[in-house]
């Protein structure tokens, strides 16, 4: 199987400036709290995905790929946060993020100002933590 959603050339702000208004200064502001919890700079990932930092994965099926080790994607919806569910820690900060829904390896929101960002900031915190023992250079 091919790995779909790969780091693309294009450029963030560049992204940010097809969204709306209100969605794009969210994306921005969330370009900002991810760069300063991870130390990394943002990387498109396939159309929509915002990333940051890169780890390997390999499943037991043998399926094997690079994922930003934490990402979000400022859909016309909802938010979607993504890699921050993982560590074990996670389930009692969601419990304090505000109104959200979950996925498999997703949180959604409908609005930045209707959550903590506090307690968002310790989710990316927790996320990037899980991820450190296979991060890599994806170039």
């Amino acid at each position: 199987m091919t790995q779909k959603t790969l780091p693309t050339e294009v450029p963030v702000d560049e992204y940010l400036a097809t969204l709306d208004a209100r969605r794009s200064a969210e994306g921005a502001e969330l370009v900002a709290i991810f760069r300063a919890v991870t130390g990394a700079e943002p990387v498109m990932w396939g159309p929509s995905m915002i990333g940051f930092g890169t780890y390997a994965y390999h499943y037991a099926s043998g399926h094997k790929g690079i994922w930003p080790r934490a990402a979000f994607s400022p859909r016309k919806a909802k938010l979607s946060f993504y890699g921050l569910q993982t560590h074990p820690g996670a389930a009692a900060v969601l419990e304090r993020l505000g109104s959200h829904t979950t996925g498999v390896d997703c949180v959604y929101v409908t609005r930045l100002s209707a959550i903590d960002l506090d307690a968002l900031r310790e989710l990316i915190a927790l996320g990037w933590a899980v991820t450190a023992d296979t991060a890599v250079d994806p170039h």
